[in-house]
């Protein structure tokens, strides 16, 4: 495999730095430097935060488009950058590898740490992409777990957890650091790990619902727990996905998720999410085994496959999409449809509720009355988070707003109860 040149940079990908603290506060004039991660000490640009935290999206050099199409490439489809992030009170951090695809957009998310708490800042060195880096291949294993009276299986039904932990290495490396990671975050940095922002949309889809399934099988068994381990789930590729610690993560993937966060595949009598492995197909082979391959749904992607249709291409015509039963660490569920201009009622009222909230730390949200009418003014205020956290900005509160909305306010309602 061959790294690209800074020559040949000929495309443009966007990135936008985001910065907060440790209880996920945003940081205002937050110093960022950018340079190309192959020549360190030349700085490209130099941006600062706002009060929301955000840098301005910044056009960064990429490598031709083509190249994260063409399965038979042995160049490095992507370039890579590098970042230093200062504030006032703050350790200053390093990110280097930050992945620029053509014509993407991605956010690149730093976590300072105050100086009062005496650690050292954290440098991330984001690795290779799986397809292009060298990885262990995924070793096999059944897709349906066994159901006994031992214990293994235990829970009753399929929940979406709030967060799960990943053991960043394989399960025997007790060296190696545990995250506790929201669950949506995990899927999105694992498909922008395994897979190319620049692929079709229903092959990005095919991937995202095959990794939660995985995901959520891990989850649901309880795996690794009756294992006598403390995670849920690694970051080796031999066993599980390949998760990257601090890695930039694509706008349109991270859509994706936020759309379908609850679904994962599933077949006829059987209660548990399908084990879903699948390998890239190229340099390592798993056809045979019923398994998916990530060139191949590419492939099935442009020639206008769906989702379930890619999916079924290579797990069977009895695999179909489920939706979770439970959704942990939500205050309330989804009303079933979108919130706009003229609805009312109690949806309303908690929607309000949690804006008002999360406009106390982002301030770039109106404060709104909170009196159960959709108006002019929640809507401006929906159409304001969702420029933040980086949804479509339609002033309706739609599945992913909502739930993004709920996220955001647990969070910030935990801080408080903890720190009053």
């Amino acid at each position: 495999m061959l790294k690209v040149m800074q020559n040949d940079l000929i495309d443009r990908g966007i990135l936008q730095i985001k910065v907060v603290n440790n209880f996920n506060i945003p940081i205002q004039n937050a110093d960022i430097s950018i340079s190309y991660t192959g020549n360190p000490t030349q700085t490209i640009d130099e941006l600062r935060t706002n009060n929301s935290g955000l840098s301005d999206r910044i056009e960064l050099a990429a490598p031709p488009v083509e190249l994260s199409l063409d399965e038979n490439n042995i160049v490095q489809p992507y370039s890579e950058y590098s970042i230093i992030v200062t504030a006032d009170g703050y350790e200053p951090m390093d990110v280097s590898g930050i992945e620029i695809l053509s014509g993407t957009e991605s956010v690149q998310e730093v976590t300072l740490t105050p100086v009062e708490t005496g650690r050292e800042g954290e440098n991330i060195v984001i690795p290779d992409h799986t397809l292009y880096g060298d990885y262990p291949p995924k070793i096999p294993e059944a897709e349906i777990k066994p159901v006994d009276d031992t214990g293994e299986i235990v829970l009753s039904r399929v929940v979406v957890p709030e967060t799960i932990v990943v053991h960043d290495g394989a399960p025997s490396d007790s060296t190696a650091t545990d995250y506790y990671v929201r669950y949506t975050d995990y899927i999105k940095n694992v498909a922008c790990s395994e897979i190319y922002a620049t692929w079709p949309e229903s092959t990005i889809t095919a991937n995202v619902l095959a990794i939660m399934s995985f995901t959520l099988n891990r989850v649901y068994t309880e795996w690794y727990r009756n294992k006598g381990y403390d995670f849920t789930i690694t970051s080796s590729t031999a066993y599980d996905h390949k998760w990257m610690h601090g890695r930039n993560i694509f706008d349109n993937i991270s859509l994706i998720v936020d759309e379908i966060f609850d679904q994962y595949l599933a077949r006829p009598n059987v209660r548990q999410p399908i084990l879903t492995q699948y390998c890239d197909g190229k340099r390592v082979m798993c056809r045979d085994r019923g398994w998916m391959t990530q060139w191949g749904s590419k492939t099935l992607g442009e020639q206008g496959y769906s989702p379930i249709e890619i999916i079924r291409n290579y797990y069977g015509s009895s695999m179909y999409i489920s939706t979770a039963e439970q959704i942990s660490g939500i205050p309330a569920s989804w009303p079933g449809y979108n919130l706009t201009i003229g609805a009312t009622g109690d949806k309303v009222r908690q929607l309000q509720e949690q804006l008002d909230t999360i406009a106390e730390v982002y301030t770039a949200i109106p404060n709104i009355s909170v009196d159960g009418i959709y108006g002019a003014k929640t809507a401006e205020a929906v159409r304001e988070f969702q420029d933040i956290f980086g949804l479509p900005q339609t002033g309706v509160a739609d599945f992913r707003t909502w739930y993004k909305i709920s996220q955001i306010y647990v969070g910030i309602t935990r801080i408080g109860e903890l720190y009053p």
